[in-house]
């Protein structure tokens, strides 16, 4: 099923002087434009293009690479206003449409904001709108606490900064726990700190010392389940074995390690025997 504002692999029809035609199922052929062709792309052979709507309303494919696709966020800047909306640098030849409805408030031209994408059904067109929240949920169904996450900021108040996590979700980072300075369209790394009672999601830039620990544990943990499964079950680094030999493959202290064989033990994964572990 064709994919509007999507990459979509798709087999080439037909080469004709305006360029290649592709198979869009239902949709009929669609023109990938001549500029566009290289020496590789032949009949039969399947290609991968993005599909759109050129400035006639009709699907066309490019190899270009947008800076955003349906259903994800962008930081787009504003090239021209009209009547309809204004349009945003999107990277494509055609702009993006943000109806006048979709802004908080009127767009000027030269200005930059956070849009979403999306395909607007009944106009059957590739729009954008500054309202994420209609779109992006609030509430966590299956974030973890600690987990690393990638953000975009798309607003500010006195109180926190408002970021998109992972093109799906939304969250605060509060100024007061912010010790960078920060932008509108930024992009940065950042950590779930917390899921509150009402399951909306509170972030941070940095883990603190605890966490660091709890996270190192568990991927030493996870580092100590593989040796065994590739050892037969087995190991002879046990809690009596010297710092030198622990080190020496898995690169941490020997209390660190008797920490996360003692979590093991705890959850009844593993067994310790007098010189050896052994797993479950």
């Amino acid at each position: 099923m064709l994919r509007i504002g999507q990459y979509n692999v798709l087999r080439i029809i037909k080469r004709l002087p305006q360029g290649l035609y592709l198979d869009g199922g239902k949709q009929g052929e669609i023109l990938l434009p001549k500029r566009y062709i290289t020496d590789e792309h032949e009949v039969d052979k399947a290609i991968n293009v993005f599909i759109y709507l050129d400035s006639e309303d009709r699907l066309v494919a490019t190899t270009e690479t947008p800076y955003a696709v349906v259903d994800e966020c962008a930081y787009l800047k504003v090239i021209s206003t009209n009547k309809v909306g204004a349009f945003m640098d999107w990277g494509l030849q055609k702009d993006l449409l943000i109806p006048h409805q979709e802004q908080k408030h009127p767009f000027r031209l030269g200005e930059s904001h956070v849009v979403y994408l999306y395909l607007d059904d009944r106009a059957q067109r590739i729009a954008g709108t500054e309202y994420l929240d209609s779109y992006l949920d609030e509430i966590s169904v299956y974030y973890k606490e600690s987990q690393a996450v990638d953000l975009l900021i798309c607003s500010e108040t006195e109180l926190a900064y408002k970021a998109v996590i992972n093109q799906s979700h939304l969250g605060l980072l509060y100024r007061n726990e912010v010790f960078q300075p920060l932008v509108i369209g930024q992009k940065i790394k950042g950590y779930v700190k917390k899921i509150r009672p009402d399951k909306k999601i509170d972030l941070c830039l940095q883990l603190t010392g605890e966490t660091k620990k709890d996270d190192a544990i568990s991927t030493l943990k996870q580092a100590i389940i593989m040796h065994l499964s590739a050892n037969k079950g087995s190991s002879t680094l046990s809690d009596r074995s010297s710092p030198e030999s622990i080190y020496a493959t898995f690169h941490v202290s020997k209390k660190v390690y008797k920490r996360a064989l003692s979590s093991l033990y705890k959850e009844r994964k593993i067994e310790i025997k007098k010189d050896a572990i052994y797993l479950v």
